[in-house]
């Protein structure tokens, strides 16, 4: 058996397609008689196929040969796998050249796994070729040890597509943003300092005052708007400076870009609201009464029920506006089906710490990296749902005294995406807000000993005794209460 993989190894940089004979004894039982397996790169892929042989028993035959990343060479691999009987094709998740073999595979009826390369990449004692990996792949793939990543339907793939490029187009225009205030402060220029958006319509008339050449202070500070008008005085100072034309012409490029990039974004959101109102019948209007997507059904007891979009029953949670809305759609898709419970979508967006054993020893590690873009508005909606007076602020507040901002933050946004699983999976669900003293009602007596702490922590030396009070006196002839 050495002797064979040593072979496989040797013969790793060959280009023409081999077939050889490998032995079942010491081997696991196969799950899968025939399956397939490519390593992805950009131009090619690494295909290997291992099938019974057809005379000998218990023999496998394995065939590993170099196909062409395009779309006839596909459509030619396809067809030669459903001859072979293939089962199943296992694909690694590298970059984006996954794609084009997922989908014309898929389009033949095949069936295709996309699995991490976490998952496979950890292999000691061999070296790392294309031809090894594929081999060790198919092995993977025949004995069942592989998990398939989560590939959402077509029409969600194409509202990702959207909800990314605009999430990154935001990030642009920000980081113009930011290279406009280097620029006013390369000038001497400190209106960031009184200005708190220098891109407001205050902001933006006093640098465009600046572009056209006007440089007194006092004019420019008389495009002060409501409370900004107490700080002229301040204002005036602060735009006293060096600026020069050199700096006009950048700050009208960067202001240039900018305008472009906000038209964009404004134009893909508006194409995501169609393409959810049009691509995605899950997320129309559904009777909050009784669930039906569209109308109410025949003789439902809240014909009186308003009929909510998706988008407005996840608009209810707080933090969570129309666009954090529909990157919740676009990310996990409106399927909740691969996800059986809350925990289970939590996990997938590494929202939850992972747990590390080590004899009797347990501990929480980090979450880990999982879906960035998920992870990102879930992060901006946490922080907005901290700041507001409702049970996920109380919450939040309370998290981030006991264990941080960054626990706290991640805390929230898993409180929010499990909220948001339970109102895409039910369409008669609508959100509603437990209030400020929640968590207060269910602690009872651990909350009046926690304050009772508070109170001798703040005052050394005292202690904190409850009293019963006694019934209420009646009240004397004059209307008052009488002392005892």
């Amino acid at each position: 058996m050495a002797a064979r993989e040593k072979k496989t190894a040797d013969a790793a940089g060959a280009k023409d397609a081999k077939a050889q004979e490998c032995p079942a004894a010491g081997e696991p039982a196969e799950i899968l008689e025939r399956v397939a397996a490519i390593d992805v790169a950009k131009a090619t892929g690494m295909v290997c196929t291992r099938v019974p042989h057809d005379t000998r028993a218990g023999r496998r035959v394995q065939k590993t040969w170099n196909v062409r990343a395009c779309y006839a060479g596909i459509l030619e691999l396809a067809g030669h796998l459903i001859c072979q009987g293939i089962q199943r094709v296992v694909l690694e998740s590298t970059s984006d050249y996954w794609r084009i073999w997922s989908c014309l595979l898929e389009s033949r009826g095949l069936q295709v796994w996309l699995v991490s390369a976490r998952d496979v990449r950890n292999v000691p004692g061999r070296p790392k070729t294309g031809k090894l990996d594929a081999i060790w792949l198919c092995k993977l793939n025949e004995r069942g040890m592989l998990r398939a990543s989560f590939v959402p339907p077509g029409e969600i793939r194409q509202l990702r597509g959207l909800t990314r490029l605009r999430a990154s187009l935001t990030e642009d225009m920000a980081a113009c943003k930011k290279r406009a205030e280097k620029v006013l402060e390369d000038s001497l220029v400190k209106m960031p300092v009184a200005v708190t958006d220098i891109f407001g319509v205050p902001g933006r008339a006093m640098l465009d005052d600046l572009i056209s050449g006007q440089r007194d202070p006092k004019v420019l500070a008389q495009h002060a708007r409501g409370r900004m008008r107490a700080k002229t005085g301040q204002l005036e100072e602060l735009l006293a400076g060096r600026f020069t034309d050199e700096h006009g012409y950048l700050i009208a490029t960067l202001l240039t870009h900018i305008d472009a990039l906000q038209a964009s974004i404004d134009e893909l959101t508006g194409k995501i609201e169609e393409h959810i109102a049009a691509r995605l019948p899950l997320a129309g209007p559904v009777c909050t009464a009784c669930g039906v997507i569209g109308e109410h059904a025949p003789g439902c007891a809240g014909e009186a029920a308003p009929l909510l979009p998706l988008l407005d029953r996840l608009d209810e949670i707080p933090g969570i506006g129309r666009h954090v809305g529909q990157v919740l759609i676009a990310e996990p898709g409106t399927g909740m089906s691969v996800f059986p419970t809350a925990g289970h979508l939590a996990s997938w967006a590494k929202m939850t710490p992972r747990t590390i054993q080590s004899g009797a020893s347990i501990r929480h590690g980090r979450t880990g990296k999982g879906n960035p873009w998920l992870r990102s508005a879930l992060g901006d909606a946490a922080m907005a749902a901290g700041k507001t007076q409702t049970h996920l602020g109380d919450r939040h507040r309370s998290i981030r005294h006991r264990r941080g901002t960054q626990k706290a933050l991640v805390a929230t946004g898993r409180g929010l995406l499990e909220i948001a699983r339970c109102l895409i999976s039910d369409p008669a669900a609508r959100y509603t807000d437990l209030g400020v003293g929640y968590r207060d009602q269910l602690r009872g007596r651990d909350t009046t000993t926690r304050k009772i702490r508070e109170l001798e922590r703040a005052n050394p030396g005292m202690k904190v005794t409850l009293t019963p009070i006694s019934p209420a006196a009646p009240p004397d002839a004059a209307g008052g209460t009488a002392n005892p």
